[in-house]
């Protein structure tokens, strides 16, 4: 399994561990992690939740060869129940981002309370280029944090940005060295064993109270234009052009 799960000290730890694939995500992975967050809520002993990766990547993103084989078809795709968990986590969930976080990498996020990135992480939502379109409710979430022209860069020219800039513009908690991100971010989780459960989860409930529907509303909107554009002649000419390693030629589509 390329989801690694343990708990420790009141902290569940979900571990995207694919080092041989850049920790690229399948549906087979989003069903695990689905299960681990369901499982952490469940779990009274459970304070708080990391997610993390491998030494050097965080997760490229999804499966390419994988999604095409297996596309998202409804709103109980293991995709879209892993997304319907994050955002539904009622305990923190703390992310260490290992290095590149590239697609949902970057998306997934946005879901979480607190985030301690490496200084060799990239970050990145390539969708456009992909023939896609945003996920993860990244379309109503950056906006909202960036303001409109600096979303624009991130989500219509996916413009890469380093761990600073991910700081700067309010993704992210810290930088930190790259053999000092996870351990970090462990003891932030286990902070929670320390703090009343109850007023964590209902203070968290607050924070999003306001959003919280129209997350879900855009998550399901942006769900179902991406399974058109996945079958649309730009994305399969992105998508060939990946496999055959080529630049893509969009000059024909208007």
């Amino acid at each position: 399994m390329s989801i690694k799960t343990a708990t420790l000290n009141g902290v569940a730890t979900i571990e995207i561990a694919r080092p041989e694939k850049k920790n690229a995500i399948t549906m087979a992975m989003y069903a695990a992690m689905g299960e681990a967050l369901r499982a952490a809520n469940a779990e009274a002993s459970v304070r708080a939740v990391l997610i993390t990766g491998q030494p050097g990547i965080f997760t490229s993103g999804n499966d390419l060869e994988d999604f095409m084989q297996r596309p998202a078809q409804g709103a109980d795709s293991p995709v879209f129940e892993f997304m319907k968990a994050l955002h539904g986590s009622e305990k923190p969930v703390v992310a260490a981002v290992t290095g590149p976080a590239i697609g949902i990498g970057t998306t997934m996020l946005l879901h979480c309370d607190l985030v301690y990135v490496s200084d060799e992480a990239k970050l990145a939502m390539p969708f456009t280029s992909l023939g896609l379109v945003p996920e993860f409710a990244s379309s109503l979430i950056l906006p909202s944090l960036l303001g409109h022209a600096k979303a624009a860069e991130k989500l219509l020219l996916g413009d890469p940005f380093g761990p600073q800039d991910a700081v700067d513009l309010g993704l992210a908690n810290a930088v930190l060295p790259a053999g000092e991100v996870v351990g970090h971010a462990r003891r932030i989780a286990e902070r929670f064993n320390t703090l009343p459960p109850a007023a964590v989860r209902e203070s968290k409930k607050l924070m999003r109270r306001a959003v919280s529907e129209r997350v879900l509303e855009t998550i399901a909107a942006e769900g179902g234009v991406f399974r058109e554009r996945l079958s649309s002649p730009e994305a399969r000419e992105a998508f060939s052009a990946f496999f055959q390693k080529r630049k893509p030629d969009f000059s024909q589509f208007s």
